[in-house]
């Protein structure tokens, strides 16, 4: 698979542009490393399908089931419980705390240990919730897979960014949502399934869940580190070997220069690295500081995490059966998977913010076409069945809603972040992008259960604003990154009409010698 790269030096020296050959290494690394979103995917919609399983809920949360066979309950308020959002929200605060100690150690010993970490902790809670036998071991498990979530998400995406080619860099970058969302998929036709065997099918649900982290453990092994990360750490040599592998057949001098360039930003790196997390906070890092809260803020904002956690639960509301919600989930997950790779198609041809803008258009109609169904046919108390032609359009919505998130937000909000930051605080901002986007994911599963039984359908118009703001902060604030390297990026805040009061391009330093043919 050879793209006809095209090498070209300009801006003093710096390289601009390297070899666009996609590699079967890079392939395969890329796969491996994707799978983290595939398990993180598992884990958010394992649990909304969990809560239509008649055992399940006899289990654990018998005061649930009880509220859906009582015909006269406010549709709005059926699953507002404490005991059950805890069990959902633990995973994302303990991913939250991960985060951030995740930076930290993804510097010191690499990106692939990184993920072998989240997989060794994906394995351990995946087993402990199959087998639990009390609330109690369900939360400590969905700890333990916030663990997992908080190292990988971390890792993984810098990863990916680090070995594709610029040309194709939003393209594979986007893999580890589209991961994301398959593993969504499984974990609905799993419980699709599991819905059907009484007692023990939501352990089958659970327990699945084992299978791709035993995958990433022994795939890990067998996949380079980025030579980003090598050279951070002072292995030159093995950068060296690492960058042989990734771009196969290149020329030694296209390699050479790709090292130099990364050899340079990893001096700059060094010099910078005491107090990654203090330093991102200075002036000359101010864009990067306000995109690392921007973007995961209003990520969350869009509404679609906990849309993604609840569909089954939103379509239960509004009349199906249990089956047929887990099913209405089903579909919704094919539609994002087909908008996500359209998306991957588009993110380096299009660019990112001309897909942010169109998301942005699409998700703002469906919030408020939802907000209106909602109040008009469930009315204010919730008790009113709503039509079926009615119902059907909520599902056409979500369905609409989930494509619009899928071509933007969604595969966008793991491509901007994994690519903005400076090497010298690539590890700190990516840590703190992915631990405010979690932990806005605990505070909306905590509340938005509860947020639906009091607000009614003004939850949905509440997002809808929201979409309005970050919609006109993209348009106003967020640079097109679209076939620029990650090395060369500072030159692209510098230039913009706002951020280049805080970022100056410097003068191109010497670079540095770096000795032996690559």
């Amino acid at each position: 698979m050879h793209g006809g790269g095209v090498l070209a030096v300009v801006d003093g020296g710096r390289v601009s542009g390297y070899s666009s050959e996609i590699t079967f290494t890079v392939v395969m690394s890329c796969l491996m490393a994707a799978s983290g979103g595939l398990i993180f995917g598992y884990d958010i919609s394992i649990t909304g399908g969990l809560t239509q399983m008649t055992s399940f809920l006899e289990a654990f949360f018998p005061d649930i089931l009880e509220k859906m066979n009582n015909a006269a309950q406010d549709a709005y308020c059926i699953f507002d419980s404490q005991v059950l959002t805890t069990f959902v929200s633990s995973l994302y605060l303990a991913a939250m705390f991960a985060c951030l100690v995740a930076g930290h150690v993804t510097r010191k010993v690499g990106r692939r240990a990184s993920m072998l970490i989240g997989a060794s902790f994906f394995f351990v809670g995946a087993v402990l919730n199959c087998g639990a036998v009390n609330i109690y071991m369900l939360v400590i498990g969905r700890i333990l897979l916030g663990f997992a979530v908080g190292f990988t998400n971390q890792s993984a995406p810098v990863y990916l960014a680090e070995i594709t080619p610029t040309r194709w860099r939003g393209a594979f970058t986007s893999i580890f949502h589209f991961f994301l969302n398959v593993g969504m998929l499984v974990a609905d036709l799993v419980n699709y399934r599991a819905n059907t065997i009484p007692v023990w099918g939501w352990r089958l649900s659970l327990g699945v869940g084992v299978a791709p982290a035993i995958v990433i453990l022994l795939g890990a092994a067998f996949i380079p580190d980025s030579p980003n990360s090598l050279v951070l750490r002072g292995k030159v040599d093995e950068a060296r070997a690492s960058l042989r592998r990734i771009r196969g057949g290149r020329s030694a001098a296209a390699m050479d220069a790709e090292l130099k360039d990364i050899v340079r930003a990893a001096e700059e790196g060094r010099r910078n690295e005491a107090g990654a997390f203090r330093r991102i906070a200075r002036r000359e890092y101010r864009p990067h500081l306000v995109m690392a809260v921007a973007i995961p803020v209003f990520f969350e904002l869009t509404g679609m995490i906990v849309v993604t956690i609840f569909t089954p639960l939103l379509f239960y509301t509004v009349g199906f059966t249990s089956q047929k919600a887990i099913l209405g989930s089903i579909i919704t997950d094919v539609v994002s998977l087909a908008s996500i790779a359209a998306a991957a198609l588009a993110v380096d041809r299009v660019g990112r913010r001309p897909l942010f803008m169109a998301g942005g258009g699409v998700l703002l109609v469906c919030l408020v076409g939802m907000a209106w169904i909602f109040g008009a046919e469930l009315g204010a108390d919730g008790e009113k069945a709503m039509p079926r032609a009615h119902a059907v359009a909520v599902v056409a919505l979500v369905c609409i809603f989930t494509a619009g998130f899928g071509v933007s937000w969604g595969p966008l909000k793991w491509v901007v972040p994994s690519e903005i930051y400076p090497l010298e605080v690539r590890s700190a901002g990516q840590g703190m992008s992915e631990a405010i986007s979690l932990a806005l994911t605990f505070a909306q599963t905590q509340s938005f259960l509860n947020m639906l039984c009091s607000f009614k359908y003004g939850a949905f118009a509440f997002n809808a604003g929201w979409v309005v703001v970050m919609t006109a902060f993209v348009a106003l604030f967020l640079p097109e990154t679209k076939g620029v390297p990650i090395e060369s990026l500072r030159e692209v805040w510098a230039r913009h009409w706002y951020w280049k009061r805080f970022v100056v391009e410097l003068e191109p330093a010497p670079a540095k010698q770096v000795d032996g043919p690559v």
